[in-house]
């Protein structure tokens, strides 16, 4: 114990030597962790909107106007035996026309010269979790044009698998921005403990005389990266809960992300204990990069 504080106190004493470079370390670990939590952050939202969206997937079938309620009633029965759909929900052609004049009351006078009443009666079908993939979704589709009742088949994967896409391509820029951010991480945190080693250049060599292991000598400076990357990591995490705040009060999207699925989230518990590890780690791989220049001494 006492060893260790030993060790991290000469850790804070390089920091604290070091006020300049220390700061400058510190505001690029900071902007760099933010950078990848602005992206982190932008990702999990998305997913989180598009997962939604995948299960509000429906198949609207719109019946034709001569089917009888017998007939409605014994092809509900029969598409509920298939193992793709999780329930059907039917709407009459009178409970359509109520619901276009309830969402578009100005838009009433549209109906006027195409009958009293346009709309055909149709079937709402909510698709089964384990079917909602886009070819799994066209054959569900395929069966309900198949049937003798069915006028038209409308449904909203494309646009969905798309977004999934984007998604995608959305992860593979992160990742890489990420990387050159934490390159660019480490490279500052490896040149500001480089100017330690060398401040420090004569007492390490007096350390070495001495009889101090290398391992001793490294360990203050490999703790006083993980500081900075540590604190880096912190402080770009208040940062980010206070943008996060902001943009949901300014936005007005509280409860909704872009009007759909469950409200903006933030990064999760286990997550955020992921992102200051990452933090420490970077700081640390820093520290090691500047430390190279000591191999060859004794341990």
């Amino acid at each position: 114990m006492t060893r260790l504080r030993y060790l991290l106190r000469e850790a804070v004493d390089n920091i604290r030597s070091n006020r300049t470079t220390t700061f400058v370390a510190l505001a690029t670990a900071t902007f760099t962790m933010l950078a990848m939590g602005v992206f982190l952050l932008l990702y999990l939202n998305v997913q989180e909107a598009l997962g939604s969206l995948r299960e509000e997937i429906k198949v609207i079938v719109y019946l034709r106007d001569a089917v009888s309620p017998q007939a409605v009633s014994r092809v509900r029965a029969e598409i509920g035996q298939d193992p793709a759909v999780a329930g059907t929900e039917y709407v009459s052609r009178e409970q359509a026309l109520a619901t276009f004049r309830a969402q578009f009351p100005s838009e009433e006078r549209l109906l006027s010269g195409l009958g009293d009443n346009p709309f055909p009666a149709s079937l709402v079908i909510k698709v089964s979790p384990a079917y909602r993939s886009s070819e799994q979704v066209r054959e569900l589709v395929q069966k309900l044009n198949a049937l003798s009742e069915t006028e038209e088949v409308l449904y909203s994967q494309d646009w969905i698998e798309n977004l999934a896409v984007a998604l995608r391509y959305l992860e593979v820029l992160g990742l890489g921005i990420g990387t050159v951010l934490a390159a660019s991480m480490v490279t500052i945190l490896a040149n500001t403990i480089r100017l330690t080693l060398h401040a420090r250049r004569e007492e390490i060599e007096i350390m070495k005389l001495i009889g101090a292991t290398t391992a001793f000598i490294k360990t203050p400076f490999v703790l006083e990266g993980a500081l900075l990357g540590g604190a880096g990591a912190l402080c770009s995490l208040f940062l980010l809960r206070t943008l996060f705040g902001l943009a949901e009060a300014k936005l007005a999207l509280r409860g909704t992300f872009w009007g759909i699925g469950r409200g903006l989230v933030f990064l999760p518990d286990r997550m955020t204990v992921a992102f200051l590890l990452l933090g420490i780690m970077l700081g640390c791989l820093g520290s090691v990069v500047s430390l190279l220049q000591l191999r060859g001494t004794r341990s």
